[in-house]
């Protein structure tokens, strides 16, 4: 990020001044490093990044099968069905990078209101929830969970 920030500000100030000012605002950075960090090669990991990350697109927004719409599980699964062996993690890191992302589907809506026509159950306690003896007045809520068992 600081790189490309030199990058584009060379041409009108110049490396030294660029690196001496962002020396004195707490980005340590030495006009030797700057050149140092441009002349050296790409590392294999930013290689290999770079030819996945083609293939991530590819895959991505080719219109049979992902669309522009699949997530990183679906991305990961057709790589591997093309036979490009890559970790799930490493698409998700890829597709972050390049500000891919799939759609996801929304929650149905739910409201707190109720509908003044549907119908009510009846309510025998009357909102008196207070019992003079034991046994009296007995209370139950079901809520329903589905559970796999």
């Amino acid at each position: 990020m600081v790189v490309q920030f030199i990058d584009d500000h060379r041409d009108r100030f110049g490396v030294e001044p660029i690196c001496r000012v962002l020396t004195e605002h707490a980005v340590p950075i030495a006009p030797s490093g700057y050149y140092a960090f441009k002349t050296r090669p790409a590392s294999a990991r930013a290689e290999s990044d770079a030819e996945l990350v083609v293939q991530i697109e590819r895959v991505f927004w080719d219109q049979k099968l992902g669309r522009g719409i699949s997530g990183v599980r679906k991305v990961w699964r057709l790589l591997r069905r093309e036979g490009i062996v890559v970790a799930r993690c490493t698409v998700e890191r890829l597709m972050r990078q390049q500000g891919l992302r799939g759609i996801r589907r929304g929650k149905q809506f739910v409201t707190i209101r109720p509908d003044p026509s549907s119908t009510r159950p009846p309510d025998h306690v009357q909102r008196c929830f207070r019992a003079d003896r034991p046994n009296e007045l007995w209370v139950v809520d079901f809520e329903r969970h589905e559970a796999l068992l």
